[in-house]
Order: C-alpha cells, then sequence, then structure tokens
C-alpha cells in the first residue's frame, strides 16, 4: 500500500483488492491449513494442549500424517508464490529498497540464534549462537548456560527488562561492537547461521545476502525478507518430516523416572529466542521463574529503533500520519503481534501521554 498511504488503505481488505480477491484467499487458505496441523498433533489450533512430562499426549495417526503431507505439499508452492510476489512488489519497488537498505532503519548490533551442529538455523534444539556486528563468532553456548552469558538491566520506568550480553556489559541504548545490546529476530537468526537446512530455503537466503551485498544485514526491514525464508523452511520441513517413517511411532512419550528440581527450555519464537527457567521444590511446585522472552531479548533494539526512525524522520516537529506510521514500522519489524495487540473492539486504545519538559514539569497531556 506504500507507508505514507492513508491509513483507512493500510488494512487487510485494502491489501487483498491490492493483490487481488484470489491471492487473498490463498493466503487465508494456507493459514487456516496449517492451524488444522497444529490441531491435529496439538489439540487445538492455538496455544496447543498436547504437552505433558516426557512428551506429548498422543501420536498421529497414518490417516492425519497423510492429510498432513497434503498440507506441506501446497504450504511449499505457497511459498514459492510469497516469494515472488514480494520480489515483484517489494524487491522490484526502488522505493522500497531505498527503506530496506537507507540509515532510517540501520542498526549495528549483535544477533542471537539457535543453530544445529552444522550451524544452520534450528528453531527447537541446538545451541544459541551469537555473533558480532562484523558477523564473528563471539559465543555459542548450552540453553542451560544461558546466565553466563545474558544479563537483565531494570529501568524505573519500565516493567520489561533490558537483557545484554555480560561479557561486554550495558552501555545503554546504544549500538556497536562496544555494547552489549543484541537482537533476536528472524534476520538475526540467519545473521548467526551459516545456511538453512532445507533447499529452497537455502536459494532465498543466499540471494537475500547477495542482493543486500553483506553479512550480517543490520537493515530493521530486512527481517520480513528473512521471515518469508524461514517460512519457506518451515514449509519444507513440514514435507519431510509428514514422509519420514517414525512420524506415526506411537512411542510419544517416556514417563520420568527422576525428579528434577530445575531446568531450561530454549526454542525459537517466530519473534526471536524464548528462554524458560524453572526452579521446583520436592513436590514439583515451582518456586521460581525467570523467563526472557523473545520480545524481551529484543527490548533494548526495539527502544533504540523506534528513537533512530523518529529523529531521522521527523522534521521540525511536523508528524503527519505517513510519518507516525513509519516510525511504527520500526518496532512492527520486530513484533507482528503489536500492531494487532493493540487493537481494541471500540477501535480506540485508551492511551495518555505527558510530555515532560527537562526539569521535569509537566508541559502537555494528551488523551484518547
Amino acid at each position: 500500500m506504500g507507508p505514507t498511504a492513508p491509513k483507512e488503505k493500510r488494512n487487510i481488505l485494502s491489501a487483498i483488492d491490492k493483490v487481488g480477491l484470489e491471492v487473498g484467499t490463498s493466503v487465508i487458505k494456507h493459514r487456516s491449513d496449517a492451524l488444522d496441523v497444529i490441531a491435529m498433533i496439538g489439540g487445538k489450533r492455538i496455544h496447543p494442549t498436547c504437552g505433558v512430562p516426557g512428551g506429548v499426549s498422543k501420536a498421529i495417526t497414518e490417516s492425519e500424517r497423510a492429510k498432513i503431507e497434503e498440507i506441506a505439499k501446497s504450504e511449499v508452492e505457497f511459498a514459492k508464490f510469497t516469494l515472488k510476489l514480494f520480489d515483484d512488489l517489494v524487491l522490484q519497488n526502488s522505493d522500497y529498497l531505498k527503506l530496506i537498505t537507507g540509515e532510517v532503519y540501520a542498526t549495528e548490533t549483535y544477533y542471537m540464534g539457535l543453530v544445529d551442529d552444522q550451524n544452520r538455523v534450528n528453531f527447537y534444539d541446538g545451541k544459541v549462537r551469537v555473533v558480532d556486528p562484523q558477523g564473528n563468532e563471539f559465543a555459542k553456548f548450552l540453553g542451560s548456560e544461558y546466565q553466563q552469558h545474558i544479563a537483565e538491566h531494570v529501568e524505573p520506568w519500565t516493567y520489561l527488562k533490558y537483557p545484554y550480553l555480560k561479557k561486554i556489559g550495558w552501555r545503554g541504548l546504544v549500538g556497536g561492537t562496544n555494547s552489549g545490546v543484541y537482537r533476536a529476530t528472524p534476520l538475526a537468526r540467519l545473521n548467526v547461521a551459516e545456511g538453512m537446512a532445507t533447499p529452497l530455503a537455502q536459494a532465498e537466503y543466499e540471494r537475500m545476502y547477495k542482493a543486500l551485498g553483506k553479512k550480517p544485514i543490520h537493515a530493521t526491514l530486512a527481517t520480513h525478507w528473512a521471515r518469508l525464508i524461514e517460512l519457506t523452511y518451515a514449509a519444507e520441513r513440514m514435507l519431510e518430516l509428514s514422509r519420514d517413517a517414525e512420524i506415526t511411532n506411537q512411542n510419544v512419550r517416556v514417563i520420568p523416572n527422576t525428579q528434577p528440581d530445575e531446568g531450561v527450555g530454549v526454542v525459537e519464537a517466530p519473534r526471536g529466542t524464548l528462554i524458560h527457567h524453572y526452579k521446583t521444590d520436592p513436590r514439583g511446585m515451582v518456586k521460581n521463574v525467570n523467563l526472557i522472552v523473545a520480545t524481551t531479548n529484543n527490548h533494548a533494539a526495539i527502544s533504540m529503533s523506534i528513537k533512530q526512525a523518529a529523529e531521522r524522520l521527523i522534521q521540525n516537529g511536523n508528524v503527519s500520519d505517513g510519518t507516525l506510521n513509519m516510525v511504527e514500522m520500526a518496532f512492527r519489524a520486530y513484533d507482528p503481534c503489536f500492531a494487532c495487540a493493540t487493537h481494541t473492539l471500540p477501535g480506540q486504545m485508551p492511551l495518555e501521554v505527558t510530555i515532560y519538559d527537562k526539569d521535569g514539569a509537566v508541559l502537555h497531556t494528551l488523551r484518547r
């Protein structure tokens, strides 16, 4: 639609109108089919309920496997189509390319993500790898070792903590090699990896780095391209797994015979690296929890990206709706959930903004 298009045009219905009803229908269909796969495996479409100590609550049947295989075939074709659409609408648009490669949304940081034993992108297994702003490996560790590498800074004006790399320390909301700020996003996962584990995703991975000219890529908006590469990988991997002879094995749970009192799990959420750390008492009751979720990992970088975009886009204090949208693009690249989670049924989010001067005196209070 264009970043400065009127806000009444920046919605799903206008997007479908732009690309055509057939394309919009295909998007909705493939999203629905993927949710059906989650429901088959996990018991429900959103927030699956199949996880139990030692495994999962049920195996998939042969008929479910066959259905998943058919869905996966279609999802792979949909991924190819999506990459082509992205190429036509975004990469062939010089204005969009200038946004992606320009200075407004570029921030140099460290990057973090899970990799397998060949340093390829992995979503749920392997080790956490960190590279510096030049792409050199800075650290590689097991999820259970995260506290040796990550610390969390607290500011009095926000409930959300600022994680940073312990070995460098907290230097504030600044980028560069001397700052402990890192990013854990789809683009970060590709930046820390040396490739993808499936052929179509690998080909697009190589194309992205060739097109944008360097690795790591510091362009925040390139995160959307990285998402499409991961979408392709996920579709290919689903097809591989659906054809694995072991996928219908009924042995889906090993009953625990010990009583652990501490555990750490690390996986990749779509938004970035997700760390869960639990401690329990002898009865198995949780007594201590530390969660560093994807958006928390990216909190410092999100803050920096918003500030940078605002400083470079707002001229003489004039903020048009299009300019505001372009500032918001800086954080929506990190977490698409923000775009939806900030909406309410009446169509407005209750909001009060207080503006202070340098001495702490209230200048303005704005309410919506």
